[in-house]
């Protein structure tokens, strides 16, 4: 294969393997640069000492889209759908949860709303609440705690109008289902992987692009191995990296110095996004635990008849990791810590210790049991802090207010040379998902491809400009 390819991308995320599949069975030539160890980017699965998958970064296949669904039947991979009890910690005692009516009646609200606003802006407008009710005031907290928590936004930021359209796009694929790949997503990394191998694509890891030096037809990619400096050369040049690269300043680590600058449209468009911030840890014990906790009513008497045995997801509003979930159906002894917005920026940073020390203590006082106990049945606890990633900076992305058309302008080519995927390009609704970086890979490949044969046509037609492009 020609050290100089057709096309070069940057990332090896779902969006750029899927793009790479693309333009090779197109005929193109592909060279993959992926600046860690590993391909799969924001997608990263360990497996435990029972062999189990632990994710690091996505987890969930959120309904039935079929960017996902389609390779994973094609390839008899077997899927599970989340089930279980949900439970929520109110008033320092463990109850059942009936905030989701209200929340939801609060989250369709905002489709009401032709203006756009911030989620925090809304709450305050639409449900002031004078009288300080409590009730109001808790679904109001809940509400925040929805938005902080599945979209990793700051409410403060986040716009209601992207936030709808969001929840519109979910409702089309069934999205509030929820389903786990039995071997874990690293099962779909493979698949695309094979395929990739199959059509001779090559995937250079380890290599950190810097300077991304470009004209009409042209671009020059020049980075740093382990090794050495590195330099290729090809006509075009599709960006995959997560958002918060591409807004890295100048001089950190993986950020990209576009010459000529990216064009005034697309400074502004990212501008107008950000990326959210979570950590997560997953924490394997000896048994599952919580089996013998016992939750309580409203009236904080035990449920007796009741344990916490088919415990999916636990809501508790904690300053530390506010969302907690099990395996369930499975009867696996681990459990996920979700530490999204204010709460990762306390813990971002910090080494894998204090994260985990942080994580017993919430356990410790959700349910009710002494935190050295926890300790001595913990056997390991599996973390990545995305915001310290240079290679992330971040989970995934959401709109700010006044960004609706920021995603759809990040995505566009520049002068048929600079292509962009990503889930942060999603225009329908699916930012943030698997699903939608998987998507808009098949978006930008179609681009090139057609970019490519409307090059060759207008060359063909004027034997001058064959000549000057066969060069």
């Amino acid at each position: 294969m020609s050290s100089n390819p057709d096309v070069i991308i940057l990332g090896a995320g779902v969006s750029g393997l899927t793009a790479a599949i693309e333009l090779a069975q197109a005929g193109l030539s592909v060279t993959i640069l992926e600046a860690r160890n590993r391909i799969g980017g924001r997608i990263f699965t360990e497996f435990d000492s029972g062999g189990s998958p632990i994710e690091l970064g996505a987890e969930f296949v959120h309904g039935l889209a079929p960017e996902v669904w389609m390779p994973l039947q094609d390839n008899n991979l077997g899927v599970t759908e989340v089930d279980g009890d949900n439970w929520c910690f109110r008033n320092g005692k463990l109850c059942t949860c009936d905030f989701f009516g209200d929340v939801d009646k609060i989250l369709q609200k905002m489709k009401e709303n032709a203006r756009d606003q911030s989620f925090l802006s809304f709450l305050r407008k639409e449900f002031p609440n004078p009288q300080h009710d409590h009730k109001l005031k808790e679904t109001k907290a809940w509400a925040l705690g929805y938005v902080t928590g599945f979209n990793a936004a700051d409410p403060s930021k986040v716009s209601v109008n992207w936030l709808t359209e969001e929840m519109d796009a979910e409702e089309q694929i069934e999205g509030d289902r929820a389903f786990r790949i039995n071997n874990g997503y690293h099962a779909l990394i493979e698949i695309l992987t094979r395929r990739l191998h199959n059509l001779n694509v090559t995937i250079n890891l380890n290599s950190v692009a810097a300077s991304v030096r470009w004209s009409r037809g042209k671009v020059e990619i020049k980075g740093q191995t382990r090794r050495k400096q590195f330099k290729y050369i090809a006509a075009r040049v599709l960006i995959t990296v997560p958002l918060g690269v591409l807004m890295a300043r100048p001089g950190e680590k993986g950020a990209l110095r576009f010459t000529p600058q990216l064009p005034t449209s697309k400074q502004k468009a990212l501008r107008k996004l950000a990326m959210g911030h979570v950590l997560r840890i997953t924490l394997r014990f000896e048994k599952r635990f919580w089996e013998k906790v016992h939750p309580h009513d409203g009236n904080s008497r035990a449920l007796s008849a009741k344990t916490l045995s088919n415990l999916s997801f636990l809501f508790s509003g904690d300053k530390w990791f506010p969302t907690w979930w099990t395996k369930m159906p499975a009867t696996l002894p681990v459990i996920t810590g979700w530490a999204p917005f204010k709460c990762a920026d306390r813990l971002s940073g910090q080494n894998a210790k204090f994260v985990t020390d942080k994580a017993l203590t919430t356990l410790s006082r959700i349910m009710s049991l002494p935190k050295k106990d926890l300790a001595v049945l913990l056997e390991k606890a599996h973390l990545h802090d995305w915001q310290s990633d240079p290679f992330s900076r971040g989970a995934y992305s959401y709109v700010k207010v006044g960004g609706k058309n920021a995603p759809e302008i990040l995505g566009k080519p520049i002068e048929k040379t600079l292509f962009f995927a990503g889930e942060a390009t999603d225009t329908t609704g699916h930012a943030g998902t698997v699903h939608g970086a998987i998507a808009s890979g098949r978006r930008a490949a179609q681009e090139i491809i057609s970019s490519r044969r409307a090059l060759a046509g207008s060359a063909g037609a004027d034997p001058a400009r064959a000549a000057k492009h066969n060069r």
